[in-house]
């Protein structure tokens, strides 16, 4: 049962950054090309946490349905706006800046999958250890003397670290026998 709770949590957990990293392109561009922005929400619905920072006293918050999030600009469109920011609104934005803002997250979606995959080629990602689950009686590997739990540290002269390695040792001893 805990593995369900674990899947879930991994799960809204991933979600919440990718909406955190796609809602943050368009808040940045918003920000950048100077569009007043009035809240930046992780989630819908009820916020569980709230904060009023800058400013422009922008709400940044964490809302109860963690799967998606905004940013709310200041637009005319939705109500009155103070004629002090008028120029701020979005409305009143060139149609370039506009579609900046509206481009700005799901590129920075696409920057974030380059840096991550980017991180793990350089990092690296272990391999499954090469560790024999089970051995059929009678069976090949039973005659060669491998038993449960036994480790594969080499085929032939090559030695290996993964099962990946050991399956690329084993078609290559194969290739070269012919």
């Amino acid at each position: 049962m805990s593995t369900v709770f674990i899947s879930i949590f991994a799960f809204v957990l991933a979600i919440g950054i990718l909406v955190a990293v796609h809602e943050y392109g368009h808040y940045l561009i918003a920000r950048l090309i100077g569009v007043k922005v009035l809240r930046f929400s992780i989630g819908f619905g009820r916020p569980i946490w709230l904060r009023r920072w800058g400013k422009d006293q922008t709400e940044y918050c964490i809302s109860a349905i963690p799967l998606g999030g905004y940013v709310k600009l200041l637009d005319e469109r939705e109500g009155n706006v103070d004629p002090g920011d008028l120029p701020r609104a979005f409305n009143q934005q060139s149609i370039p800046k506009r579609i900046a803002v509206l481009v700005a997250g799901p590129l920075m979606n696409f920057v974030f999958a380059v840096v991550a995959y980017w991180a793990m080629f350089v990092i690296g990602v272990p391999g499954l250890a090469p560790i024999i689950g089970e051995v059929t009686a009678g069976s090949i590997a039973a005659n060669a003397g491998l038993s449960e739990g036994s480790r594969i540290v080499r085929v032939g002269e090559h030695p290996v670290l993964t099962w990946e390695g050991a399956i690329l040792a084993i078609l290559d001893s194969m290739l070269a026998e012919g």
